[in-house]
């Protein structure tokens, strides 16, 4: 089955469903809306779709498409919820519900037939928050509800009829600015923090400050400090607290509004640093009340600051280190202070130090804003990179304890890589890695890459990540082995499972000295075989290139911060517009259904009887007589009987708890190969029936085998 993306941009979202449906086998390409609609349609028919999934539009879709190709657009809303910004609506009114509308394309926007939807509580948030973690995961949910009626015989959308009791969304405008407008004398704390998370992230809140227009974002509700409604009353290092009617509000950061559209959002210190007032003579300074300086102490544990963007806790024998950083960009200054963070935690008396980043995104790296908005972009840029380098630096060479990645938000480009800088990986399910550097205009990266991506899953692999730079998901890294262990995707889980991880990690002393001996002898070997400078040198001679002779990185930067549009789909994406023919292929197509090294079990009966199987597949797909499909048949049913058994009772030995819908699963495929032989035997079949009957074995094989793969080598390897 082949499934298209079309998408306003490859946000988040979109990496998630391409991630998803790669995994599962489908063939999957991807075309951007970027607002022309005939190159949107000339994908569309070079790709030939049996499904289009439209996980982040902004467009209209053009009825030439979804007339002729079944068309699926992911709406951020309730049942009956329609319009533009409908996440904006809910998180300003304080909807204690919200939910994912997974609908037909049509003429009238967010009106199709409704194939699925599904609700969630809503937090109290930032508008990007709430979307990267509770609307992806639910749109995921709604996604894979969709993919089983598809193919199922008599499946009916649901009709939008606002008369039905579920129905209980409604047409919403567009939200402007003047519904987003806060009047400081008399709006409440919690009325503006609403205003603010509906707007963040885009398009921000159009506010005065110091008489200039800025867009407000990232905002946090002051628990002690009071003033007049309005004022600035303190100020940090990088955010500024607002006093309201109620109490105050931190603003972490803020855009200009100017002339020619060539604003930054930057933290909110350094955006109003040209406009800060200056101190008022006499009696006029004695009746303005100061702004006040706060001054955080990092290295004491916890946060003393809403605002607070690096902390750590202290929990048993280990330290967490958390670094929130807004969007997950690390500025040169950010990098250094939470590399000193980091070296004060490792003095401490503790066995291991947990990097536990941002919730919503782990890190992306540097930090592009702050590099466009510097006086020399260049000499940031190298800053910036070298900051970076100093930290991991740090990391890989902590011997005297374990160090631990705890990846809950996606991570892109050296952020990614930082990820990997630790002994130990653990990610949440469902988050994106992007370990790859050249879409920011052929960028080489550093950070290390060339050192701890080819440890962790081998020199080609490597090659092809950074080449091919498409998301991985954290199921399919746990595979390459760029990641230990996969975790539950509920973020308090999550947490939980990591606290318990990093205490067996540390709470054997005899395990914790043999794993802190191995990591020191490792490292003395490879610091022989080629010293981490050397590493470092060559990466950073490529980059200096790319900052101080080329221009693509620099362009690129500027298109990224300023948002400018693209004008065509990254190739990487589009692969229906290479200049070589795309077979036709299904979910479980042979040109996606292969034998992988990362199915094996380890048991060498049942590695054997799968590959087997991917034989008589391909044997199957290849065969174009009734004769040969018959006794290709008669051979698959032969192996099932053998392998379900064997592979039923190895479940049964080693307690896995999915084995009753597993066996399940294994009669529903007997009965399925009964009734396929059954039609090629009175010539009532097609060519499309095959594919889908194997495409069916190919979902299983991926999906229910691959957990019991997880299953086994939880027991088998990783608890040895």
């Amino acid at each position: 089955m082949k499934i298209l993306l079309i998408s306003t941009a490859f946000s988040g979202l979109t990496q998630r469903f391409y991630t998803e449906l790669t995994d599962a086998g489908y063939a999957v390409s991807v075309e951007l809306h970027l607002g022309n609609d005939a190159q949107l349609l000339e994908g569309v028919q070079l790709f030939q779709p049996n499904l289009i999934l439209c996980p982040f539009l902004t467009r209209r879709l053009s009825a030439t498409i979804y007339q002729h190709y079944p068309c699926l657009i992911v709406h951020p809303g309730i049942k009956g919820d329609r319009g533009p910004s409908s996440l904006d609506w809910a998180i300003q009114q304080g909807e204690a519900e919200w939910g994912v509308t997974l609908m037909e394309a049509a003429e009238e926007m967010d009106s199709g037939a409704i194939w699925a939807s599904k609700t969630f509580p809503l937090r109290a948030a930032g508008k990007s928050s709430v979307f990267n973690r509770e609307v992806t995961q639910t749109a995921v949910e709604c996604l894979w509800e969709a993919l089983t009626y598809f193919d199922a015989a008599g499946f009916q959308a649901e009709p939008l009829d606002y008369s039905k009791p579920g129905i209980k969304g409604q047409l919403r405008a567009q939200m402007k600015q003047g519904d987003r407008k806060i009047d400081w004398k008399t709006a409440k704390t919690t009325d503006i923090l609403r205003r603010i998370r509906a707007a963040d992230g885009s398009p921000g809140v159009l506010d005065d400050i110091f008489g200039q227009p800025f867009y407000l974002f990232n905002a946090h509700p002051e628990t002690v400090l009071r003033g007049k409604a309005g004022d600035i009353i303190a100020a940090t290092d990088q955010a500024i607290c607002r006093a309201t009617v109620d109490g105050a509000v931190w603003i972490g950061h803020l855009k200009p509004k100017l002339a020619d559209h060539n604003d930054i959002k930057l933290p909110a210190v350094q955006a109003l640093k040209d406009c800060w007032p200056k101190p008022k003579p006499g009696l006029q300074a004695w009746r303005d009340k100061p702004i006040k300086t706060i001054a955080i102490d990092y290295h004491a544990p916890g946060r003393q600051l809403p605002c607070q963007e690096v902390w750590y806790e202290l929990k048993g024998e280990a330290a967490y280190l958390y670094f929130a950083f807004h969007n997950g960009a690390m500025s040169t200054g950010q990098c250094r202070l939470l590399l000193s963070v980091y070296q004060h935690v490792a003095t401490l008396p503790v066995k291991a130090i947990v990097l536990m980043g941002g919730e919503d995104i782990w890190s992306n790296g540097i930090h592009l804003n702050q590099i466009e908005a510097a006086q020399d972009p260049a000499e940031e840029s190298w800053q910036n990179i070298n900051a970076m380098n100093d930290l991991i630096a740090q990391i890989i060479n902590t011997l005297d304890k374990v160090t631990v990645a705890a990846v809950c938000g996606n991570a892109g480009a050296g952020g990614a890589i930082l990820a990997i800088a630790p002994d130990k990986v653990l990610a949440r399910e469902g988050v994106v890695f992007n370990p790859h550097y050249k879409n920011m205009g052929e960028l080489y990266g550093s950070e290390y890459w060339t050192y701890l991506l080819p440890k962790r899953v081998g020199q080609a692999p490597a090659t092809d990540i950074t080449e091919q730079r498409l998301p991985i998901s954290a199921r399919k890294a746990w595979h390459m082995g760029l990641v230990d262990k996969v975790l539950d995707k509920q973020h308090s889980i999550f947490n939980a499972q990591v606290k318990h991880l990093v205490d067996s990690y540390i709470g054997n002393p005899l395990e914790l000295a043999k794993l802190l001996n191995d990591k020191a002898n490792t490292r003395r070997i490879d610091e022989i075989i080629k010293p981490l400078a050397a590493y470092r040198k060559f990466e950073l001679t490529q980059m200096y290139a790319n900052f101080f002779t080329d221009t693509a990185y620099h362009t690129a930067r500027q298109c990224f911060v300023h948002k400018k549009p693209r004008t065509e789909t990254p190739a990487n994406l589009a692969k229906h517009r290479l200049n070589v023919a795309i077979k036709p292929a299904s979910a479980g197509g042979m040109a996606h259904f292969v034998w992988k090294d990362s199915y094996a079990l380890g048991d060498e009966k049942i590695d054997r009887e799968h590959r087997d199987f991917f034989e008589l597949a391909e044997k199957l797909l290849s065969a174009t007589h009734k004769t040969t499909l018959l006794e290709t048949l008669s051979d698959l049913q032969r192996h099932v009987q053998e392998h379900f058994a064997a592979e039923e009772r190895l479940m049964h030995g080693t307690g896995f708890h999915l084995l009753k819908s597993h066996c399940q699963e294994h009669a529903l495929m007997r009965e399925q190969l009964e009734a396929m032989t059954g039609r090629i035997a009175d010539d009532h079949w097609q060519a499309a029936d095959l594919q889908t009957f194997i495409g069916h074995w190919a979902h299983h094989i991926q999906h229910a085998d691959m957990a019991f793969n997880s299953h086994w080598k939880e027991m088998n390897v990783y608890c040895l």
